[in-house]
Order: C-alpha cells, then sequence, then structure tokens
C-alpha cells in the first residue's frame, strides 16, 4: 500500500487531479450514488442552472471495465509525461492548456453530438504530447514501430478496427492540433503567443516569475 501512495504522489498535480476525479466519478457511478444523466454534457440543461455539467461531462468515461483502465492508462501515462516535461515547473501552464482544450470542446461538442467529453480531452493531450515529443520512438502492441507523431493516427485506426466511434478521437485531435499551432507554430512566424498562460492564472499557482 505504500509502494501505491508513493506512485500516486509523484503524479503532478493536475495530471493527479484529474484522474483522481474521474476515478471517484466513476465510483460513484458504479455504485449507484450518481446517475451518468446528471452529468453528462446539456446546454439546454445548463441554461436552466445545471452548470456542473461543464465539468462533470469531462469526468465520466464510462462505469468500470476495461476500456475504463484503458482510458486511465492513457490520461495518466501521457499527462503526467507532458506535464513533467512541456510544462515542468509551468503548472499553471499544463492546466490553462486543459481549460483551453474544455472550453473548445464545450463550443464544438453539440455539432458532433458528445454527451462526454473526457476521451476526446485526453486524446487532446496524447496529440499535443507526440507533436511535442516528436522524435521519440514507439510501439503498438510489438507489431508496430513508429515515431510519436503518428500515435494519434494509430490508435484512431484502432479505434476503427475496433468498432468504436471515431468522434471523440477526431475532437481530440482537432482541439489538440489547434493549442499545438497557436503555441508552437504560430509564435515562430509572428512573434505573437495567443494561447499563452494568462497572469492570473500564473497567479493562482505562485509562477508569476517563471
Amino acid at each position: 500500500m505504500a509502494a501505491v501512495q508513493e506512485l500516486y504522489r509523484e503524479i503532478p498535480i493536475i495530471t493527479r487531479a484529474w484522474a483522481t476525479l474521474a476515478g471517484l466519478t466513476t465510483l460513484a457511478c458504479q455504485f449507484g450514488l450518481v446517475s451518468p444523466f446528471a452529468l453528462y454534457f446539456n446546454p439546454g440543461l445548463i441554461l436552466q442552472g445545471e452548470v456542473w455539467r461543464l465539468v462533470t461531462s469531462f469526468l465520466y468515461f464510462g462505469l468500470f471495465d476495461l476500456e475504463f483502465i484503458f482510458h486511465m492508462y492513457f490520461l495518466v501515462h501521457y499527462s503526467k509525461t507532458l506535464e513533467e516535461s512541456e510544462f515542468a515547473g509551468r503548472t499553471s501552464g499544463m492546466f490553462w492548456m486543459l481549460i483551453l482544450g474544455a472550453a473548445s470542446m464545450l463550443c464544438m461538442g453539440p455539432f458532433v453530438g458528445l454527451p462526454f467529453l473526457g476521451s476526446s480531452l485526453s486524446f487532446m493531450v496524447v496529440y499535443v504530447w507526440a507533436r511535442k515529443a516528436r522524435n521519440q520512438p514507439l510501439n503498438f502492441f510489438g507489431i508496430l514501430d513508429f515515431n510519436a507523431p503518428y500515435l494519434p493516427w494509430v490508435l484512431l485506426g484502432f479505434a476503427g478496427v475496433m468498432g468504436q466511434s471515431l468522434w471523440p478521437d477526431l475532437l481530440g485531435i482537432v482541439v489538440g492540433h489547434l493549442f499545438y499551432f497557436f503555441d508552437d507554430v504560430y509564435p515562430q512566424t509572428s512573434g505573437l503567443h495567443l494561447v499563452a498562460t494568462p497572469r492570473f492564472v500564473a497567479r493562482l499557482f505562485g509562477e508569476l516569475d517563471q
């Protein structure tokens, strides 16, 4: 148990908070404490005052099963890796990336009919990590070797082969590419960093001097 606690504490704060809330939400639904119908993204109900859906739609990944474990692995592994590398010492930057990604998905979600957006947000993290770790070699189930930027497309193809809906992953790719473009590419050509972390967000994490 001590080893598990130590591993948990080693997960960076943003990834740890997201994974913990997702796990607690899943357990609450699994034991019938909360209904998924009270959590999904519904603009009409949000306008009627059920504003928690803006958050809970990113925390529910389905009931506890193999697919949930698969989602949690990708969420923790790639979010942790991204937070410890590209956002090392910049927790506010990781937080702001997720806020921008979530806000974009809330705007796009109604057009693709996705009631839950957690899978898309975690896929966005995978996409951003893959683009930033462009030279990282990967292996898929021991049968396919490729570099990190191809990972989202390999996972998308695998989802298609398994007969799963491609919309969650495609939404993650679109939003992830937008963030990557405005965070890495556009500033180099224009000198403008449109997705830079605002000062008030950095202040929340005590990073104004960084």
